[in-house]
């Protein structure tokens, strides 16, 4: 998790020592939805251990799925031509 984070979150190239980037990925996407990593990362920064944060938040747009309206498609506009 801590390489994803350090490498910009690149899954596909993590090293194979750390098995399918695919397996680790779910794991790591099912924790943050349980709250799990923000447990983690409180304990981690309460004990000293690291003083790890995540500050900013970047969104690739190839991974971003945009509404068929808003992809500059023609307007309906009510006139048969």
């Amino acid at each position: 998790m801590l390489y994803a984070l350090e490498n910009g979150g690149k899954w596909r190239q993590l090293p194979k020592r750390y098995g399918k980037w695919n397996s680790i990925y779910k794991r790591v996407n099912r924790w943050a939805k349980d709250g799990v990593l923000e447990r983690v990362f409180e304990f981690l920064h309460a004990e000293q251990i690291t003083a790890l944060t995540i500050d900013v938040l970047s969104l690739d747009s190839t991974i971003i799925k945009v509404h068929p309206d808003g992809c500059g498609a023609a307007k309906k506009t009510g006139h048969s031509q």
